[in-house]
């Protein structure tokens, strides 16, 4: 990735979307090399631009947002996307990680949290905020039918992967555990093995839906 972050503004209000663009241009290390409205603009966007980060409305008007990350694993592209939105279901939310969203930002929340929310983004985190990881968990929980039987997580495991639910980047959490980088990333394909996943965005799906009761109960990273 370059010093400097490059975005995609995909939304189909164009006031926002334009507004948006003038804001994030002030910011120190930011670009924005585009805007389009629908997913076909953003593809033919991104088969000629080089983008770090979409900043992706969920509801574009005539189509899901969201099917623009199915397209993008088709292309194995290594743009990564941050969902944009005035706010989703808990369902909804858990869907789009699944599809592959790098996070989800909601439209309310002040300029200096999305500019925190693109660079974690761009530097390999994740971004989901506290109150909709609580919604997401008090969700799962409450609708579960039965509590699945898992392979517990070593404190190692478990130390790890609340670094990634709290949306850290890899160098972030060694920071934070006072481990090497490469120890981070060792226990984060750990992760992805005893989760059957193959991406963060994947990881915390996962850990949400089906390990609330074990790998997130309170005390589980101590």
């Amino acid at each position: 990735m370059t010093a400097e972050i490059r975005l995609l503004i995909v939304d189909d209000h164009v006031l926002f979307r334009e507004s948006l663009g003038r804001l994030l241009e002030t910011a120190s290390g930011l670009r924005v090399v585009s805007q389009a409205t629908t997913v076909g603009e953003a593809l033919d966007v991104l088969a000629r631009e080089e983008v770090d980060v979409v900043l992706l409305d969920y509801d574009l008007g005539a189509e899901p947002g969201s099917d623009l990350l199915a397209r993008l694993d088709e292309r194995h592209s290594g743009a990564r996307v941050l969902m944009v939105t005035a706010g989703l279901s808990d369902e909804t939310m858990l869907r789009v990680m699944e599809s592959g969203a790098a996070g989800i930002f909601l439209k309310h929340s002040s300029p200096d949290s999305l500019v925190s929310a693109i660079r974690r983004v761009a530097e390999g985190g994740t971004w989901l905020e506290g109150a909709e990881l609580q919604s997401l968990l008090s969700g799962r929980r409450g609708h579960s039918p039965f509590s699945e039987r898992s392979l517990p997580l070593t404190p190692r495991q478990s130390a790890v992967l609340h670094g990634v639910l709290d949306g850290l980047a890899n160098k972030e959490i060694a920071w934070k555990l006072d481990v090497s980088e490469s120890s981070v990333k060792s226990v984060i394909q750990e992760l992805f093995r005893k989760a059957g996943v193959r991406s963060r965005s994947q990881l915390v799906r996962v850990a949400i839906e089906k390990h609330a009761s074990d790998w997130l109960k309170p005390g589980a990273e101590n």
